[in-house]
């Protein structure tokens, strides 16, 4: 009989365990996020399940960019002239609208504009008056330097601060641009041509010039990269930057990245003829957009 007794308590206790040992064995599946950037923020697209965290995964699904890049800082949007630029963002990429009308003064307004003033800068003017025009571009706000350059065309290669669009060093077909077109241009290193209003030269150093850089480290544009080009000088040493690539390219950070280095332009400090100095002359660096 006690032995009976103690079979039957001893099977009981051996369920007990079984049924402890299964319990404690359950998984309790949890979805978890990739954080490349280990930032404690997790991809909202790449996720697995688990009943324990993964390394390089995290609960949170809240990361809008969890390459690791640091991309355009969107302060530096800010510095556009909002009367003649309109801005909108898409998920990661931007784009930029431009009447191309600018905010400062020029000869090439017509002469019952608020914002004419004569050519005391250069010795003529090109044919044609400041026009309202049409520029679209959208461009990445994660531009990515590409396996190899890009040589820029005639016409738009970006958008600068003010509206106009940024031109390349070439007047014409295989025409560089020379001295007889400098002298045409205004203080603000634009003129006007068969596509409207637009720069080729830093603008200079006059009273006039209120607006645009001028051997500073002032915003200039957008390239047709995605890039941003700033003045001559690097608001990461307040000086001219020493290692620029080619293009006037290099990597730091601005007065818009808050600390984060991120590759961008600069106007190079050299001339280009005689004490001009040309806006962008090199190749583009990252994947061109076409600006419409």
């Amino acid at each position: 009989m006690n032995n009976l007794k103690f079979s039957i308590l001893f099977l009981v206790g051996a369920a007990v365990l079984a049924a402890s040992c299964k319990k404690s064995d359950t998984c309790i599946e949890t979805l978890w996020y990739q954080d490349a950037d280990a930032d404690g923020l997790g991809n909202p697209d790449v996720s697995l399940t688990a009943c324990e965290q993964p390394d390089g995964y995290v609960a949170d699904n809240t990361d809008p960019n969890d390459t690791g890049l640091v991309g355009t800082p969107l302060s530096a949007f800010d510095e556009f002239n909002t009367d003649a630029v309109t801005i909108s963002f898409d998920g990661d990429e931007v784009t930029i609208v431009s009447n191309g009308l600018p905010n400062h003064t020029s000869p090439y307004w017509e002469d019952t504009n608020l914002l004419y003033i004569p050519q005391t800068f250069g010795d003529h003017t090109t044919p044609g008056f400041i026009r309202e025009g049409s520029f679209t571009v959208t461009l990445p706000l994660y531009p990515q330097l590409a396996s190899s350059s890009s040589a820029t065309g005639l016409g738009p290669i970006g958008i600068a601060v003010s509206g106009p669009p940024i031109f390349n060093d070439e007047e014409g077909q295989n025409r560089p641009f020379d001295l007889p077109t400098a002298t045409g241009l205004d203080y603000a290193g634009a003129h006007n041509g068969p596509s409207g209003y637009h720069y080729h030269l830093e603008a200079a150093d006059v009273p006039e010039n209120t607006t645009l850089s001028f051997d500073d480290e002032k915003l200039v544009g957008i390239m047709a990269d995605g890039f941003l080009i700033y003045g001559r000088k690097c608001n990461s040493n307040g000086d001219h930057p020493s290692n620029l690539d080619a293009s006037g390219g290099h990597t730091s950070s601005t007065q818009h990245s808050d600390g984060a280095e991120f590759y961008h332009y600069h106007i190079i400090n050299e001339f280009y003829i005689n004490s001009y100095i040309i806006l962008f002359g090199g190749d583009l660096q990252g994947t061109p957009n076409s600006i419409l």
